[in-house]
């Protein structure tokens, strides 16, 4: 695909990634009155799995031994990161959980730098740091660091090692496979996070189509957008990018929901798209050369 600008193109399906994500906020949140934590993640990524298992079955089979190894820690990575997410949720508050879930914008340039050796240009921290105060306007209202924000901060750094792992493995080839494998990994996860409480299905018609839409639209078509889109950015970039969740989260909660519309999501927002457009205007090569990608 000659003349096609890969990373602008990678931004633009992870915008696209973060708005199905920020559109399940207030469906999980009505769903979770009705349906148990892990049974609900379980059930989800469960579809999620046997959709992708069945648009392209010889998918994860065409995998290398090495990227299946690598499937699996990020799948596993994903899957803890779920349910200790979702653990501290009831602990604090959907705002305050949401803020600090957002952290790992910061956390992916720390542990890219410790872990892979890589030196982050000062156009990347001014974004990064933007994008943090832009959901802390968004979010915060008071935050003490209780359990729950503890649980929420540690599943912050499980996503960011998401991130930095899919940004050094994942490539344009590999992707199906990667996301089908990732998928049936974190469903096991999920299911075993389940298995003490026993398993409960939706009570409504209603209730399916909401989990069936997170499952194969923010869940399976997500990853495989994710998970491709990575293979062209550097993680930092991809994260500034993910921010943009709570700020599709909030404009679906209010088109949707019952949220009113308020000066903190107008300026929380803007300053997050402020971060998202110095990541596409700033010197390119300050993004480019911060990650290389270990495929082989």
């Amino acid at each position: 695909m000659s003349g096609v600008n890969h990373p602008r193109v990678a931004v633009l399906a992870l915008l696209a990634v973060a708005a199905a994500w920020g559109s399940t906020f207030f469906l999980t949140k009505d769903l979770l009155t009705r349906m148990d934590v892990a049974d609900y993640l379980a059930l989800r990524f469960l579809i999620a799995s046997v959709a992708l298992v069945l648009v392209h079955p010889p998918a994860i089979a065409k995998l290398s031994r090495l990227d299946r190894g690598r499937a699996v820690a990020l799948g596993i990575t994903y899957g803890i990161a779920q349910l200790v997410q979702t653990e501290g949720l009831r602990h604090t508050s959907a705002s305050v959980s949401g803020f600090v879930t957002g952290m790992y914008v910061v956390f992916t340039p720390l542990l890219g730098a410790v872990i892979l050796r890589h030196k982050i240009g000062r156009w990347a921290w001014f974004a990064v740091i933007l994008a943090t105060v832009g959901l802390g306007v968004l979010s915060l209202r008071g935050l003490s660091m209780g359990h729950g924000e503890l649980l929420t901060l540690a599943s912050a750094g499980l996503y960011a090692l998401h991130i930095i792992g899919l940004g050094a493995w994942s490539t344009p080839q590999n992707a199906f496979g990667l996301s089908s494998l990732q998928m049936i990994v974190i469903t096991c996860v999920c299911a075993i996070g389940a298995i003490p409480g026993g398993f409960s299905v939706p009570g409504t018609g209603r209730d399916w189509v909401s989990v069936v839409y997170m499952a194969l639209v923010a869940g399976a078509l997500a990853l495989i957008v994710q998970t491709w889109a990575q293979a062209h950015l550097t993680p930092t970039r991809a994260a500034i990018a993910m921010t943009m969740e709570p700020v599709f989260a909030s404009t679906f909660a209010v088109l949707f929901g019952s949220d009113s519309l308020t000066w903190r999501m107008l300026v929380g927002g803007a300053l997050v798209l402020s971060a998202m457009y110095l990541v596409e205007l700033a010197p390119r090569r300050k993004f480019e050369a911060e990650v290389q990608h270990l495929a082989q």
